[in-house]
C-alpha cells in the first residue's frame, strides 16, 4: 500500500467528535456583551444575537463581566448595572428564554487596591470577583490584591491564566497561585489555537493537571461565535467538560 493511503487510512478511521455539550454548564461566567461600554458587543443587536446563540446551546444563564481599566474603560459598578438593565429589557422584549447578570473583569492595579478598600465590587455566585493580568508580566501588587480580596470575604477568579505568556517557562507560577486558593477561568477559545499554539498547549495541561475550575467565552463579539463551534469539538473541551466540580454548574 502506498504511504499515503496508509495516511489515508489512519486519518480515515480516527473517530470524529460530535460538537460537545455545553448546556452542561448551565453558565457563561466571562463575556462582554452590554453594548458600548468596552471592547465588546457595540450595539445591542449584537448582544442579543450572541445572547440567543448561548441560549440555544442549552445555557440557562450568562453573568457577563465588562473590563474595568481605569486608563481604557473607566465603569463603574453603576454604569454596569444600568447596562444590565437595558440588556434584560432587550432580552425580555425579544423573548429570550434565558437569565442575565453582571459583575466584571476587575484589572488588577491600583484602582482595584481601591475598590476592593471601599467594597465597590460586583460579586456573583458565592462571592467571586473576576480579575486579569497586564499581558507583558504580572504587576507588583498581584499578591495583596489576592490577599485582599480574600481578607474581605471574596474568592478571586484569574481570567484567562493560559494566556499570561510570561508564565509558559516557569508553570510552578500557576501552583503557587492555586495554593494561594485562586481559582482559573479558562477561555473555551485557547483550546482552537485563536490565541496562539502555545496558548492551546497550556491550556492543555492545565486540562490534564485539573487545574481549572471554571470555563468562560469571554465573548466580545459574533465572531467569537464561530471559534466556539470550532472549540466544541477539540476532545480537550470534551475532556474538561467531564470533570464533575467545574463551578460553572453551581451558578
Amino acid at each position: 500500500m502506498e504511504i499515503m493511503g496508509i495516511f489515508n487510512k489512519i486519518f480515515s478511521s480516527a473517530p470524529k467528535l460530535e460538537p460537545a455539550d455545553l448546556s452542561v454548564l448551565r453558565c457563561d461566567i466571562h463575556s462582554h456583551l452590554i453594548p458600548g461600554i468596552d471592547d465588546g458587543v457595540q450595539t445591542m443587536e449584537e448582544s442579543l444575537q450572541i445572547i440567543k446563540y448561548f441560549s440555544t446551546l442549552g445555557y440557562k444563564k450568562i453573568i457577563t463581566t465588562p473590563h474595568i481599566i481605569i486608563d481604557y474603560y473607566k465603569n463603574t459598578s453603576e454604569i454596569i448595572l444600568n447596562g444590565l438593565e437595558k440588556v434584560r429589557a432587550a432580552v425580555k422584549e425579544a423573548g429570550i428564554d434565558i437569565e442575565i447578570d453582571a459583575s466584571a473583569e476587575y484589572y488588577c492595579d491600583l484602582d482595584l487596591e481601591e475598590k476592593i478598600a471601599k467594597k465597590d465590587l460586583i460579586a456573583f455566585g458565592n462571592n467571586y470577583i473576576l480579575f486579569e493580568l497586564p499581558f507583558l508580566s504580572a504587576p507588583e501588587n498581584m499578591s495583596k490584591v489576592i490577599f485582599e480580596l480574600q481578607t474581605n470575604g471574596y474568592k478571586p477568579i484569574l481570567a484567562h491564566p493560559e494566556r499570561y505568556t510570561f508564565y509558559y517557562k516557569d508553570f510552578q507560577k500557576y501552583y503557587d497561585l492555586k495554593d494561594r486558593g485562586v481559582l482559573f477561568q479558562m477561555n473555551i477559545n485557547s483550546l482552537t489555537g485563536h490565541y496562539s499554539l502555545d496558548t492551546k498547549k497550556i491550556a492543555e495541561r492545565m486540562i490534564d493537571e485539573g487545574m481549572i475550575d471554571l470555563i468562560g467565552s469571554d465573548c466580545h463579539n459574533t465572531n467569537h461565535l464561530i471559534l466556539m463551534e470550532r472549540a466544541r469539538k477539540e476532545k480537550y473541551l470534551h475532556k474538561l467538560l467531564e470533570k464533575p466540580d467545574l463551578l460553572n454548574m453551581s451558578l
